[in-house]
């Protein structure tokens, strides 16, 4: 004996309708992360390249070499 047809899904059926209510209400909404402001005083650890010889010429005035170098690019950047 041959099984009768199923019945397609439509959108009025119970189980799809609570499925797309589940997905509204968990569905993640992109926030873009908070920017945080930069403390004055607070500096970060980083490893740099730099040419050997601009590294020299810093170093050349003695310790506070690399308060030197942070005022350097800070005048680069224009801050």
């Amino acid at each position: 004996m041959a099984e009768p047809p199923r019945r397609p899904r439509t959108l009025n059926d119970a189980r799809t309708e609570a499925e797309a209510a589940f997905k509204q209400v968990t569905k993640k909404v992109a926030e873009a992360p908070p920017k945080t402001t930069a403390l004055p005083g607070i500096k970060q650890l980083v490893s740099l390249r730099i040419d050997q010889e601009v590294l020299e010429y810093f170093q050349e005035g003695g310790p506070g070499w690399q308060d030197r170098i942070n005022a350097a690019l800070r005048k680069a950047a224009g801050r």
